[in-house]
């Protein structure tokens, strides 16, 4: 068999965005239990930033990305016995081995989940990591029921405008944070019902406001340093705080004694990779995807598209907030 080349964004230092680097790899033979897989979009997330510069430390070199549709080329042994998976599937997947950022790669078959017909390749590149975290989180790491009134920070990115349809959808109400009136106006048109500008506005004393003094059951947070101790305040007794990201920072040491007096709370920080271990957990997480998407209930906003050699301006958008919905990087 002759040698597959792909073109590659990898990065050999950890730093800012002009780290990363449009190489030419060379792939290796497949192997028992991996699929090559020919991308068609590739997703543009947040830790892809923290893999670059260091937060997440990462053996270099190394490639970049988590996400990823496109066609299986090939399998190794045991694959289509084990995953169902064989050449010519359309599938996506989110997580498993960095090096997303790619034409051409291999993977662990595993990771792989098979894209229905209604699903096209834009959308699941743009969804995968984004809407199977809002799968976990409303339907997992705090099941929201009709009636519940919710806090979602950043409710007009990627992840916050999936959360925003999807818990309207499950009959809550949806009070967000965002960071300018133009995201105001767009997180009101994916169901958030009060969108909360912070920059000029005390959100821990709206959501009181909104709430008539009791707090929310749930707080979910992708901010971080920014908003964690204040959130905390938004709570009500026995409340939820899901910190899910840090695009301020992290989230600094603090004494859990405080979670007392504030109603004994309590706090996660959960992770899509913990979610989705088990191949059946993957696999019903992303097909409950896949159905509210179909079903018009929850619309995925590709916003922004890059070419893939040009990884760095996309980074160097996402890192200042310029970007809205979900970002793609076509090979």
């Amino acid at each position: 068999m002759s040698a597959i080349e792909s073109h590659a964004i990898r990065f050999h230092q950890t730093g800012g965005p002009e780290v990363l680097r449009w190489e030419v790899l060379t792939l290796p033979e497949l192997q028992a239990g991996e699929a090559r897989v020919r991308h068609h979009a590739v997703g543009l997330n947040f830790i892809d930033i923290y893999h670059r510069n260091g937060m997440y430390p990462l053996p270099l070199p190394s490639g970049i990305g988590i996400e990823g549709a496109g066609v299986v080329e090939a399998v190794g042994g045991e694959v289509l016995a084990t995953t169902g998976i064989k050449p010519g599937d359309r599938v996506a997947y989110a997580g498993g081995p960095l090096g997303a950022y790619s034409e051409v790669r291999n993977l662990p078959a595993h990771r792989l989940v098979k894209l229905p017909d209604a699903i096209s390749y834009n959308d699941a590149a743009a969804m995968m990591l984004q809407g199977m975290t809002a799968q976990y989180l409303l339907r997992r790491t705090y099941r929201v029921q009709p009636g519940d009134t919710i806090l979602i920070h950043a409710a007009a990115g990627g992840v916050g405008l999936i959360l925003c349809q999807w818990a309207k959808a499950l009959g809550a109400t949806v009070i967000g944070t965002v960071g300018s009136e133009e995201k105001a106006a767009l997180a009101q048109a994916h169901g958030c019902d009060h969108a909360i500008v912070y920059t000029r506005e005390n959100f821990t004393e709206r959501v009181r406001a909104l709430t008539n003094g009791a707090g929310v059951p749930v707080v979910y947070d992708s901010i971080g340093k920014d908003t964690f101790m204040a959130s905390l305040d938004c709570l009500r007794p026995l409340g939820l705080m899901v910190s899910f990201g840090s695009a301020s920072g992290p989230v600094p040491p603090f004494d859990l004694g405080i979670l007392a007096p504030k109603g004994s709370l309590f706090v996660t920080r959960p992770t899509i990779g913990t979610y989705t271990a088990l191949r059946a957990d993957l696999l019903a997480t992303a097909h409950e995807l896949f159905e509210v998407v179909a079903s018009g209930k929850v619309r995925i906003e590709v916003n922004q598209t890059y070419a893939l050699k040009d990884a760095a301006v996309a980074q160097t958008d996402l890192g200042a907030r310029k970007t809205t919905g979900s970002t793609l990087l076509l090979p």
